[in-house]
């Protein structure tokens, strides 16, 4: 008994410490808070705190695949709660991206880290993508030294494959 008492014990810890989709959603808003939303609009900075911060570029695959052929550089920015990739375009653009993250919870992090971050915002209605079903996106506008910024929250049904994006970019 004391050998499955001990297996129990070590395999409820094992879950316990498993990130969640919560998890994962936290994360993503705090990465896109501490870069894209903190450096809106200045593209150097935010490229010299991913570098200083330790986030590499990823190969040129993942970059391809990132970036779409778009100017800029894609960053892993993978930890212990999962995958994630931070994106600095050319023109001020930036996003990141989780391999997965609950919608609704993405969504409350988003809200609650505008309002304490102290920026005004309009969130739009979730709207549905005509062209794909399963993706579903929200926008948000906010104000932040004096520029107006569009930001998208792009998540999919949890059995379509599409990874939950935070996008921020000038309106």
């Amino acid at each position: 008994m004391r050998g499955s008492a001990a297996l129990l014990v070590c395999a409820l810890a094992l879950v316990a410490a498993a990130p969640t989709h919560a998890d994962e959603a936290e994360q993503s808003v705090g990465l896109f808070m501490q870069s894209c939303v903190r450096f809106a609009g200045d593209t150097a900075g935010l490229r010299r705190w991913a570098t200083e911060t330790g986030l590499k570029p990823l190969p040129p695959g993942g970059q391809a695949a990132f970036l779409q052929n778009q100017p800029g550089i894609a960053y892993d920015a993978t930890n212990a709660e999962g995958k994630f990739v931070m994106a600095s375009g050319e023109a001020g653009s930036c996003f990141v991206v989780a391999e997965k993250a609950d919608a609704t919870q993405l969504t409350n992090d988003l809200e609650q880290a505008l309002q304490q971050a102290g920026l005004a915002f309009t969130a739009g209605a979730e709207t549905v993508d005509p062209a794909d079903k399963n993706l579903r996106s929200r926008e948000f506008r906010i104000r932040k030294a004096g520029h107006g910024w569009r930001i998208v929250l792009s998540t999919g049904r949890a059995d379509s494959g599409a990874h939950p994006m935070l996008a921020i970019a000038p309106e």
